[in-house]
C-alpha cells in the first residue's frame, strides 16, 4: 500500500473521529442558549465564506473580479426572484461562460 493510500485512510478515519466526538462527548447536555444559536449560524456562515473566497478570489490572497462574480450575481438575482435551484444553478452557469466567453 502507498503511501497515499494510508494518509488517505487516517485522514479517513481521524475525520469520523472527529464527527463522533461532539454527540459522544456531549451525549445527555445540552449546550447554553447561546451556544446553541451560534452553532446553528456556524453552518451558514461557513458556507458565506466559500462562496466568496471562491468567487472573489485571486493570487496570492488578493482579489478578482471576473466571470464567477458575475455568476454569482446572476445566481443572487434568480434566487431573489424566487427561481426554482436548477434555474438558479443554470443562470449563473450560462452568465460565467458568457462573461469568459467575452472577455
Amino acid at each position: 500500500m502507498s503511501a497515499v493510500w494510508i494518509s488517505v485512510i487516517v485522514v479517513g478515519l481521524a475525520t469520523m473521529a472527529i464527527k463522533a466526538a461532539g454527540p459522544l462527548l456531549l451525549a445527555r447536555r445540552t449546550p447554553p442558549p447561546r451556544a446553541q444559536a451560534a452553532l446553528e449560524h456556524l453552518a451558514p456562515a461557513l458556507l458565506a465564506a466559500l462562496v466568496v473566497t471562491q468567487a472573489l478570489g485571486g493570487d496570492n490572497g488578493g482579489f478578482t473580479i471576473d466571470a464567477r462574480l458575475a455568476g454569482l450575481a446572476a445566481g443572487a438575482v434568480a434566487l431573489l426572484l424566487r427561481a426554482p435551484l436548477l434555474v438558479v444553478i443554470t443562470a449563473a452557469a450560462v452568465t460565467a461562460a458568457l462573461v469568459r466567453l467575452v472577455a
